[in-house]
């Protein structure tokens, strides 16, 4: 499997490696969240890509979304597919896609049909897309929020999603054999835990507590979504934490797993 974090800031007139908007591609052809789909991916991205899979519907996770519709809007042949709980529908459609933020895609069609097409998924039951069965695990965030595991018929990978101090999704992934690689949250450094807890997200020394709930053995740990901000202070403090196979995902490359 191909992973691309995409790319959310410029400085200097060239994509940056701080990270304010979340979208992860797989094989180009899968969005894992939208926050920056329409502005990081590239124009063949922005062909291939039909399916996003949404972890909960924060901006950071989802300001591309209707943006990236808008753009494809006169040439879908076939609807974006936003698969996300129902929970998350919901928050879409009230909050965004209500006309008064953005119009509602889900009312609209082109020539060729219609142009958004939401498809629920159960926490804790797996769905497919292209060639991966996903399966949403409920995490602790604000909102309803998930972290998935995700098979491409060969290996498991794991993604976090934002969350703090979380159980089940570490349990779930020590019921596979192996898994190649986690993709696991850390916003905060740990002088900020008490905004940390307050908001549900990670610090250094709670990611240290999460990776320990780990067993199965895993090739790759890569640690995203750190707050802009606080970039270089997170990535030292995860540095002297010298946890094996731990290491910083490097925005705009694709990792080949």
């Amino acid at each position: 499997m191909k992973v691309q974090l995409l790319p959310s800031s410029i400085e200097n007139g060239v994509a940056s490696q701080r990270q304010r908007l979340t979208t992860f591609l797989l094989d180009d052809l899968v969005a894992i969240d939208a926050g920056s789909l329409p502005f990081g991916c590239s124009d063949a991205q922005r062909q291939s890509v039909r399916d996003i899979v949404l972890s909960h519907t924060h901006l950071d996770h989802i300001a591309g979304l209707p943006i990236f519709i808008d753009d494809l809007f006169a040439t879908l042949e076939s609807p974006v597919r936003v698969h996300a709980s129902r929970g998350m529908i919901d928050v879409l459609e009230k909050s965004v896609f209500n006309w008064d933020v953005y119009p509602r895609f889900s009312d609209l069609s082109n020539d060729f049909g219609s142009v958004l097409e939401y498809v629920p998924f159960e926490f804790d039951t797996p769905f497919s897309i292209e060639h991966f069965d996903i399966t949403a695990i409920e995490v602790d965030h604000h909102g309803p929020s998930a972290g998935f595991l995700i098979r491409d018929g060969m290996d498991a990978f794991g993604f976090t999603g934002d969350t703090s101090a979380t159980e089940k999704f570490w349990t779930t992934l020590n019921d596979e054999p192996r898994v190649a690689a986690v993709f696991v949250e850390c916003s905060f450094p740990n002088r900020l835990q008490a905004l940390a807890d307050r908001s549900n997200h990670l610090t250094p020394e709670r990611l240290g507590v999460e990776i320990g709930k780990l067993h199965v053995p895993t090739e790759r740990i890569f640690v995203t979504n750190i707050k802009a901000s606080y970039r270089d202070e997170v990535i030292s403090e995860i540095a002297k934490l010298r946890i094996p196979n731990v290491e910083i995902m490097t925005i705009g490359e694709v990792v080949e797993l």
